[in-house]
């Protein structure tokens, strides 16, 4: 199985040529409920999900980006139904983040915009990686609030507890805001590119370097392009041409950027 390389082809026709146990972090965004005209194309969520338990390595991850359509006032549910069969897998919800958009496209609707997508994390098992990131806190330096609590020992003695002081660094929320569209990606054909941080934060939390990293609707190549800017190995599958030369092209811009400066 050839890495660092896009694969012109249905998903499963990739996965099916990868051993067991294979893929360290998949990152990728599905076509889901036809929110998006993808050149036509569908795809089998069910041996898609299969074929990634297969294939992932134990403690490795798989972000999941996905939303829902809402269709006569209700909203699908497809993002939870698409969960719930992970689980069924054998796949660990290890955390349910949110992709939240700072510039979303106002809609008319009879309730509050739709702002935000899930970014389902599962694990095959406990994750082998995690490298959080970390956010300064707001009272770093000072001592916690208030006065020092009061407890009982086994003795029927009161002691103090101890005030902490707050640390400099806390790892942050699971709330992560994107800008979206062109304002971040330039102009780039494709009809739902997710933002490149939003790939760099899941494959800089979830990957060490060498790992490698999929992306079984690599689109125009967001997935391959910051896993190659950040030392991993990539693997894409993607059917349509048009967004393969896309990639390709991103990548190797980028890799001769990088090449400047060796």
């Amino acid at each position: 199985m050839d890495i660092n390389k896009i694969y012109n082809e249905d998903c499963l026709k990739t996965m099916a040529k990868m051993p067991n146990d294979f893929i360290d972090l998949t990152v990728t965004s599905p076509p889901y409920d036809n929110l998006r005209t993808y050149k036509g194309y569908s795809f089998d969520f069910e041996n898609v999900a299969k074929e990634l338990w297969r294939i992932t390595k134990q403690g490795g991850v798989i972000i999941w980006v996905v939303g829902d359509q809402t269709k006569d006032g209700s909203e699908s549910g497809t993002s939870f139904k698409q969960a719930l069969y992970f689980k069924e897998l054998g796949f660990n919800l290890h955390d349910t983040m949110i992709y939240k958009k700072q510039n979303y496209t106002p809609l008319t609707h009879n309730r509050y915009e739709q702002e935000w997508e899930y970014m389902f994390c599962f694990s095959k098992g406990k994750p082998k990686t995690f490298n959080p990131i970390k956010v300064p806190c707001k009272y770093a330096g000072q001592t916690t609030w208030g006065q020092p609590n009061m407890y009982k020992t086994n003795n029927g003695e009161l002691t103090k507890v101890k005030q902490t002081v707050i640390n400099d660094e806390k790892i942050k929320g699971n709330i992560f805001e994107y800008l979206v569209g062109s304002t971040q990606t330039g102009k780039i054909k494709h009809p739902a590119m997710f933002p490149e941080q939003l790939a760099l934060d899941q494959i800089m939390s979830w990957s060490n370097a060498g790992d490698i990293v999929y992306d079984c609707f690599l689109g125009s190549g967001t997935t391959a392009k910051m896993s190659v800017l950040n030392n991993r190995n990539y693997i894409g599958s993607e059917l349509s041409e048009e967004y393969c030369k896309i990639a390709m092209q991103r990548i190797t811009n980028h890799t001769n950027q990088l090449n400047l400066f060796i």
